[in-house]
């Protein structure tokens, strides 16, 4: 009898390598998308990237099925975005998909609502750390027409409603990855 593995191999580290590609580029396109948003776009890119990556994140947890893999997609963006906080909920995220075997609809969605908060390390700081934020955008030079544009939208009612529509967005990204997947890549053999 072959049992799978739970251990990761090369070639599932090479299928991270392409998802985590994959996540990068949506990330990017949805900070492209964000910067036409002027003074709200930074806010909303977390949100905007759940709506369009739920696909490549349950295509990874699907095909891979291995604890791990979407905690390496965490910390490499992690790394990217200079260590923000995204790998810890990253790994929360793959203790939720790892609890449902990789097969719990439920607890993959709610997975993926989790790995999406990862991406406001980037902008919590814009809430929570405004001072030194303002300071360290003055030290680099910035003129405070940027600084006062950036932080116009920034109050407690703007954290509520970017921490909800990543909520949602998340939740509609996820859902439709789930649906993408059981349409297209089940159908095709390409995940079981």
């Amino acid at each position: 009898m072959n049992q799978k593995s739970n251990k990761l191999t090369v070639p599932d580290l090479i299928s991270v390598g392409v998802f985590t590609a994959l996540y990068f580029v949506l990330v990017t396109v949805a900070t492209f998308a964000c910067a036409l948003l002027p003074g709200v776009g930074n806010i909303l890119l977390p949100a905007v990237a759940a709506l369009i990556s739920g696909s490549v994140y349950m295509l990874l947890a699907a095909k891979l099925q291995k604890f791990g893999g979407i905690t390496i997609m965490g910390l490499v963006m992690g790394l990217f975005f200079f260590v923000s906080g995204h790998f810890v909920l990253s790994f929360a995220a793959n203790i939720i998909c790892a609890a449902g075997k990789y097969r719990s609809k439920k607890l993959l969605l709610a997975s993926y609502v989790v790995f999406s908060y990862g991406l406001t390390g980037p902008i919590l700081p814009l809430w929570f750390m405004k001072s030194a934020y303002i300071a360290n955008l003055t030290a680099r030079g910035k003129d405070a027409a940027y600084i006062d544009t950036l932080f116009a939208p920034i109050n407690s009612g703007s954290f509520v409603v970017s921490m909800l529509a990543i909520l949602v967005c998340a939740l509609v990204g996820g859902f439709f990855g789930q649906k993408m997947l059981k349409k297209h890549f089940e159908k095709a053999g390409i995940v079981a």
